[in-house]
């Protein structure tokens, strides 16, 4: 079966608004989401790639523009399945007022029993990305060989369900799964089991460096960014 080179959006203006963009229309990349976008064909340039497929969403599109320019002849295609999550209601408010919400302490601990009101659960988000991967694995194949390469852009929640179900993990485990903007995420689907090769790969290690702290302050887990051990919903905006 195929390799998947799963993609997030580079860092959006709703990452540094520190607001969950969920399908809001108009949220594009922000400045370092363009530079991380331009970055990416020379970054994939050893891999021969098969297909490019990407969310609706206009930060997924952007971020594969410069590859598919890059790349004049890659085949480029939009599966409404790898959307970001509905979060329903809670589209468009900011992350601090959403860590008050009963509901996001069930987001954190127990998401597969997460629904978003007015949106979906976390439950059907996996299971539509989980079903259009195995799709493309399938159409790939099928058109280019089993040991065809393809890129899908996405988004963090999406992406981290999907390595949940490669590892075999129950998805309330998934919020223990961090990916950066623009990281690749690689993953070997086999006859028998799926073999994850990166995850989070964002080409250098500065998101692992420590956050600067007020004096006194507490120290900030990577990746956190809001000073909590909290999985930040919709992905993170990454290092500064």
């Amino acid at each position: 079966m195929p390799t998947l080179i799963l993609v997030r959006h580079g860092r959006s203006t709703a990452n540094t608004a520190g607001v969950l963009a969920g399908r809001t229309p108009g949220v594009l990349l922000d400045e370092r989401g363009t530079e991380q976008a331009a970055a990416l064909p020379a970054r994939l340039a050893a891999l021969t790639l098969a297909t490019a497929v990407s969310s609706p969403l206009e930060r997924c599109r952007q971020t594969l523009q410069p590859l598919l320019d890059a790349r004049p002849g890659l085949p480029a295609h939009t599966e409404e399945r790898i959307s970001e999550c509905d979060y329903g209601d809670w589209s468009g408010r900011k992350l601090a007022e959403l860590s008050d919400e009963p509901l996001m302490s069930v987001v954190q601990q127990h998401p597969s029993a997460a629904a978003f009101p007015g949106g979906e659960s976390m439950r059907a988000m996996q299971a539509r990305a989980v079903d259009a991967v195995r799709d493309w694995n399938d159409r790939v194949a099928a058109e280019h060989g089993e040991d065809a390469t393809y890129v899908m852009c996405s988004h963090g929640d999406i992406i981290k369900s999907l390595v949940a179900d490669a590892l075999g993990m129950h998805l309330d485990l998934f919020q223990r799964i961090h990916v950066d903007p623009c990281s690749v995420t690689a993953i070997r689907y086999t006859r028998l089991r799926p073999f994850l090769l990166r995850v989070g790969d964002t080409g250098d290690l500065t998101p692992l460096a420590p956050r600067e702290q007020p004096v006194g302050a507490d120290a900030v887990p990577s990746g956190a960014g809001d000073g909590t051990s909290d999985a930040a919903v919709g992905g993170g905006g990454g290092a500064p």
